[in-house]
């Protein structure tokens, strides 16, 4: 496990929409409004081995070293001036060495890591996690992401993790186990669902929670854009290094668009709500991406979610271009209506006016605030529920079947190679709704 590649459309669309226009505010909002179930672990007592505000060292491990991992470390290192990167560990040796070399550009002395800890090969997480660090940023393909978790858990490692972070029920299963031992450890966990650090987000929210809307009555999840990148394959990549280098267009890596992007959407009609849906049917294929260049992943998918309460979430997201492109939320209640995001109409219009720093940068300070004796944080089940809800909706499109919560909790697939070396690979057929059982 210890694949790090690029998030480079990470950081081309959705950092740059959210970022635009925003100032630096350490500052926290009036509430804190995490998930019941995180809300748990905020009360646990404070861990020993507390690091003084701003002056002891805080040595960071970075698992993953593509655009959205480097990205990840510069931001860690820029939410407080106690923070060094220490390690980094790619499976690929040049995606090591160029992040290494980037950092080192960007951080200057902040950046630590010496060629001595910069890891390679499949191993590599392994490798970050024993060399020393306190915290590590979890950036691999969602792939890795419940192995490399729960080898950080078992480290007592402090934790950013990237979402999402599975991409089939045994991996839900395996993160899950290791987030509740997470919470035993009194570890402090936050996941890149980065619209929970906007303090325009988190505003919103809470006064939804105090009734400005009412009732929540409806939601809808948006992510429709153009194509993201592609690296054609070279004559000398087998197919595991071809698969991990396009790693968005294979489901045992990403999950699927609905499970790599649109989470974030999903995610906030689940914190509107309160709770994740226990059922979806969907409409999804693909259409117009269908070169092999793009693996088997389909390029859309319109979903239909159920809550226990009959609320319904009405899901979209597409990456095909020339079609009209909309990313954002729109909460619906009794008495208005909502985007999430600083807005609200009705009975109780209002919007922000306030300070709105880079939640991609916020993230980490509230996870290195809670590390230096702030009030802890743990989203690793709420960020699991998440991913689940997204995979219930991959299972859904896959299968044209309704899918229901339990269903995917139990499933028994694992979507991925029963062998990690650099090897031949199967390429999974297409899906095709309403004959495919397995997703």
């Amino acid at each position: 496990m210890d694949l790090l590649l690029v998030f480079a459309w990470f950081a081309t669309t959705d950092r740059a929409m959210l970022t635009n226009a925003m100032e630096r505010d350490n500052a926290m909002t009036r509430r804190d409004f995490l998930r019941t179930t995180t809300m748990a672990a905020a009360a646990m007592a404070m861990p020993t081995g507390l690091f003084a505000q701003g002056k002891d060292q805080l040595k960071v491990g970075l698992i993953g070293c593509g655009g959205r991992g480097t990205g990840a470390a510069n931001d860690s290192a820029s939410a407080d001036p106690g923070v060094v990167i220490w390690a980094v560990g790619d499976v690929f040796p040049d995606r090591a060495e160029g992040c290494r070399k980037s950092l080192q550009d960007s951080l200057k002395d902040r950046c630590q890591v010496t060629a001595e800890r910069t890891f390679t090969g499949f191993d590599a997480y392994k490798k970050v996690l024993a060399s020393g660090v306190d915290v590590v940023i979890l950036a691999a393909p969602p792939g890795f992401r419940p192995a490399h978790f729960e080898a950080a858990v078992e480290a007592g490692k402090h934790i950013f993790t990237e979402k999402p972070v599975a991409t089939d029920g045994p991996g839900l299963r395996k993160f899950l186990a290791a987030a509740r031992k997470s919470e035993e450890k009194k570890l402090h966990v936050v996941a890149g669902t980065q619209r929970r650090h906007d303090p325009a987000y988190r505003e919103t929210i809470a006064r939804l929670r105090d009734g400005a809307i009412g009732d929540v009555t409806a939601c809808y999840a948006y992510w429709n854009q153009g194509a993201l990148w592609m690296n054609p394959r070279q004559p000398n990549w087998t197919d595991m290094e071809w698969q991990l280098r396009n790693w968005l267009y294979f489901t045992w890596l990403s999950g699927d668009i609905i499970v790599e992007q649109h989470i974030h959407n999903i995610d906030v009609c689940n914190w509107a709500v309160g709770a994740h849906p226990t059922k979806a049917i969907s409409l999804a294929g693909r259409q117009v991406r269908t070169d092999a260049a793009y693996g088997h992943v389909f390029d859309h998918f319109a979903t239909e979610y159920e809550y226990e309460n009959g609320v319904r979430m009405i899901s979209m997201c597409r990456q095909i271009d020339g079609t009209a492109s909309r990313v954002s939320e729109h909460i619906v209640g009794t008495k208005g209506t909502t985007n999430a995001n600083g807005s609200i109409r009705g009975t109780n219009a209002w919007r922000y006016e306030g300070a709105r720093p880079n939640p991609y940068q916020e993230e980490h300070v509230h996870l290195i605030q809670a590390i230096r004796g702030g009030k802890a944080i743990n989203e690793a089940v709420q960020v699991c529920e998440t991913t689940a809800t997204a995979i219930m909706g991959r299972m859904a499109g896959y299968t044209g079947q309704e899918v229901t919560w339990d269903m995917v909790m139990n499933s028994e697939t694992s979507l991925a190679p029963a062998s990690m070396q650099m090897g031949p690979i199967a390429v999974p057929k297409v899906a095709v709704p309403g004959t495919d059982r397995v997703s």
